[in-house]
């Protein structure tokens, strides 16, 4: 097959891919709001590099589902439920821990609240723990994959060549997304860069997740 010939075929493979990996980002759940007032309360580089975190995974999942969809499916959805539950769980103490964190700052401070150490990578790995244990992501793509929903026949192609665009697509995708909402976090926390204002964040991003995450347990 001629360079022109693969690109013309795996053309539609990367668009099935920024499509899956917006279908997925786009909806603001309780790690996009968390993302956000993260960001509100750090510099631009922890709230990015939470904001890629995420888009590693959904890259991750897509990939992986693209190689082995069904498989993939068979393995999750047995334990979705747990999952679930699990991923609400760890929303809700990260909730309450920023809250509480934010809140001892301030009166310890006599209302200053000092920047928390929370570093680059650190936001990285959090962010890929909260997001990995989220079951939805990985069916949506195992979905689409075995489904044919988005991803279309690249007969003639290999596997791997066709999960690889589909994954990276997606990544590409979710990462762009991410990214803006991490940049909205950072002009929000410059907005409201006073005592108040990065509590008031902080308390409101809280509230948010756990309202998300009791909606998850529910759904």
């Amino acid at each position: 097959m001629t360079a022109a010939a693969s690109v013309a075929t795996l053309w539609p493979v990367v668009t099935a891919g920024v499509l899956a990996g917006y279908a997925v980002a786009l909806p603001v759940g309780p790690v996009a709001s968390y993302l956000v007032g993260l960001a509100a309360r750090h510099p631009w580089r922890v709230g990015a590099a939470g904001a890629l975190g995420i888009a590693v995974v959904d890259g991750g999942y897509a990939l992986v589902t693209g190689l082995f969809g069904t498989l993939v499916a068979g393995l999750v959805r047995p334990v979705e439920e747990p999952l679930r539950i699990a991923s609400a769980v760890v929303l809700v103490v990260l909730a309450a821990r920023g809250a509480l964190a934010a809140w001892r700052q301030r009166t310890a401070s006599g209302g200053d609240v000092p920047a928390d150490p929370l570093t680059a990578p650190r936001a990285f790995w959090r962010f890929v723990a909260i997001t990995a244990i989220n079951p939805g992501t990985v069916l949506f793509f195992a979905v689409v994959v075995t489904g044919g929903a988005l991803l279309p026949d690249a007969a003639g192609t290999g596997r791997a060549l066709v999960a690889a665009a589909f994954g990276t697509a997606a990544f590409l995708a979710s990462a762009s997304w991410q990214l803006a909402l991490a940049l909205g976090g950072t002009l929000l926390g410059r907005v409201l860069s006073g005592r108040r204002g990065r509590l008031g964040t902080a308390l409101a991003s809280s509230g948010l997740m756990v309202a998300l995450a009791v909606v998850m347990l529910l759904g």
